[in-house]
């Protein structure tokens, strides 16, 4: 199963794309969608039809089969989470009219899943997405974010199955 993490942001929209294999995760691609890349987008709806366009193309050359994002945090200034919140939009949009089904995830949660502790730092978190993606590397730091909720949701993915096939009685 091919899973596509996207860590939302107006500026840069990481994303990251794994094949899970049973247990078994392997690294595909990562990379950053810009919505300023030309200099040209300087209104909200122009840059976020180049998220969306982006992204949208992302989806269409690998083919991801599930998809996550990360949930947005609301922090002191209004007016940049709401813009945080309409490029989380975008990140929600482009693969449901993929047709995918979009997992979301609390950051915490995804350090957690991925570092063991849901207050890790950025640099433990990039730590171990080397750990488990082994030769990975990152266009960024947003990259290395996607790369962790993708990760974070093909292990839910992977929880998931185990449960129906127990409550199927195909595992004891």
């Amino acid at each position: 199963m091919r899973v596509l993490g996207i860590d939302p942001g107006l500026r840069n929209m990481g994303w990251g794309i794994i094949d899970m294999d049973g247990p078994r995760l392997r690294h595909v691609a990562n990379g950053v969608v810009r919505s300023e890349a030309d200099g040209s987008a300087t209104d909200l709806a122009a840059r976020l039809s180049l998220l969306f366009r982006g992204l949208s193309a992302v989806i269409a050359q690998y083919r991801p089969d599930a998809a996550a994002v990360e949930q947005t945090f609301v922090n002191k200034d209004a007016t940049g989470t709401l813009k945080l919140g309409q490029a989380r939009g975008i990140a929600l949009l482009a693969p449901a009219e993929a047709g995918l089904e979009v997992g979301e995830y609390a950051p915490n949660a995804v350090k957690k899943t991925v570092v063991g502790v849901g207050h890790a730092g950025k640099e433990q978190v990039q730590h171990m997405v080397r750990v488990q993606l082994p030769g990975v590397q990152f266009e960024n730091a947003d990259a290395a974010d996607a790369l962790a909720i993708a990760i974070c949701h093909a292990h839910h993915l992977q929880g998931r199955s185990l449960r129906v096939a127990v409550a199927r009685g195909g595992m004891a």
